[in-house]
């Protein structure tokens, strides 16, 4: 099956092929069968009509559509394997030729990874923030600890800063009340910032039972970013009354006999988390600077799809939140994007970027013959299972029933890539010193190496006995936010460092 390539564009060409009429029959052959089954014709059982029947009564253009339609992908794909492309999209197909018993000669053109260097790993840089642990954080993980084994007890005093508040709020326009915008019975904590602005401030010195009226901007609802006079009334005022944070409370709250072996727990874990971030800002970082030293362009229209579902599904999201993208820029803290004009352009950027790491990430698992295992699948259902808190057998089962296999493996393939060059990358905290980045993992997650990752049934038979046992187990208490287990294919490293572009 003779073939040539044209190239239209470093990262786009024409593919011409020639088929001999018959490399086509095993395809019409089915064709003819498949109508046959499908057709009533006097005189003939079901399957049994005669090609020249079907032709008479069909034409024979029909069987030639239907067996291109069957053949084509197979040939195509030939095609590309005999001349070592590889593509990035769906190809544009004509059929330029159909000698009827000679020839068939069809073009598809097609994105294609480009050619291009990678450089050596060894000369690939990243500065990660340096490991600290100081000591008021530990104090701060201490106290969220001791927290939740405290209680609230009602004071009658004004309010202080700190205090637990239950309270009334009404807010009024032209000094009539809005309805959406009054509640009974909430909970505030003096100092929290967590509601209204003003609200501090106004409620500080209150007495039960005493109100006072403050201008505030609503934040939610329908009539969010609208100015309003809102009054507060104080129903209730508690003070939180902590553990002391002693042995006895070590022992109450953990496995620990002494408060000096619990905050040296907790210390090691704070550590860990701050080991796993550090290997999470080398990934990334690595990445970008692979890429930026990577000479290739993405392909036009690969580029234009992507930024177009990115902005579709952007806008879906802002819609069913019931938010402009204006609304989005204005609250969203850590978005540098001051315009809607500016926002796309950073987005067409990270598209851009995510797409040029994952050509370069391909190109570095086919030059280094990375495979994918089943134990490598296994572990990345495990760890997805981890993140959404199913059981591996339900990801598995959605798994194969979306048809997301080829897609995950390619996801560890680039995942294990990634690690490979961030292994041989020199990677250094702040402080000028090497890092060790014990807990990226061959296939590039992020995982605590004294972690077991437990097989399929041990994950089910541990899930089932910690929902038995929690409540009667005492166990070493998890810092606030910690992430033991993070999955860290190269897609989602992707979208993090090109995020900061």
């Amino acid at each position: 099956m003779p073939s040539t390539v044209e190239k239209l564009s470093p990262s786009r060409v024409k593919l011409t092929v020639e088929i001999p009429f018959s490399e086509l029959k095993p395809s019409m052959d089915k064709a003819y069968r498949d109508i046959a089954q499908q057709v009533n014709i006097p005189g003939f059982r079901k399957g049994k009509v005669p090609p020249r029947i079907i032709d008479q009564r069909f034409g024979r253009g029909v069987i030639l559509q239907e067996a291109l339609n069957e053949a084509l992908p197979d040939f195509y794909g030939q095609a590309i394997t005999d001349n070592n492309l590889n593509p990035l999209a769906q190809p544009e197909v004509e059929v330029t030729k159909l000698e009827d018993g000679e020839l068939i000669e069809f073009t598809a053109e097609v994105d294609v990874r480009p050619d291009f260097d990678v450089p050596s790993f060894d000369t690939l840089t990243a500065t990660v923030d340096a490991l600290d642990v100081p000591d008021d954080l530990v104090d701060s993980q201490l106290d969220t600890l001791r927290s939740r084994f405290g209680s609230l007890d009602e004071v009658d005093r004004p309010v202080e800063d700190g205090d637990h508040l239950t309270i009334d709020l009404v807010a009024r326009k032209d000094g009539e009340p809005l309805e959406d915008a009054t509640a009974e019975g909430l909970s505030y904590v003096v100092g929290s910032g967590s509601m209204l602005e003003g609200l501090d401030e106004a409620v500080t010195g209150l007495s039960v039972g005493e109100s006072k009226e403050f201008r505030s901007t609503l934040v939610g609802g329908p009539l969010k970013d609208e100015e309003a006079d809102v009054e507060v009334t104080v129903k209730k005022v508690q003070v939180q009354d902590l553990p002391a944070a002693d042995d006895e409370f070590a022992q109450m709250a953990s496995e620990f006999d002494t408060i000096d072996e619990l905050k040296a727990d907790l210390r090691a874990r704070l550590t860990n988390m701050a080991r796993l971030e550090q290997a999470s800002q080398a990934r990334d970082k690595v990445l970008e600077d692979l890429i930026a030293k990577v000479d290739a362009e993405v392909p036009e229209n690969l580029l234009t799809s992507e930024t177009a579902a990115r902005r579709e599904q952007i806008e879906g999201q802002l819609s069913q939140a019931g938010m402009t993208l204006e609304d989005y820029l204005k609250d969203a803290e850590d978005e540098t994007a001051e315009t809607p004009e500016q926002f796309w352009a950073d987005s067409e950027k990270r598209s851009a970027d995510a797409l040029k790491a994952q050509m370069v990430l391909d190109k570095i698992s086919d030059d280094r013959q990375i495979g994918v295992d089943q134990n490598d699948l296994t572990q990345h259902v495990i760890r997805r299972a981890q993140a959404e808190g199913v059981s591996p057998d339900e990801v598995a089962r959605h798994m194969v029933d979306h048809n997301h296999t080829a897609e995950w493996m390619t996801e560890i393939r680039r995942g294990k890539a990634l690690a490979m060059v961030v292994e041989a990358a020199k990677v250094v905290d702040s402080n000028g010193e090497p890092v060790d980045l014990v807990n990226l993992q061959p296939d590039g997650s992020l995982a605590d190496p004294n972690a077991v990752v437990a097989t399929n049934d041990e994950t089910t038979d541990e899930t089932t006995d910690e929902s038995t046992d929690e409540s009667t187990e005492q166990s070493s208490p998890e810092p606030t936010d910690e992430a033991t287990v993070e999955d860290g294919d190269a897609e989602q490293a992707t979208e993090e460092v090109e995020s900061k572009a």
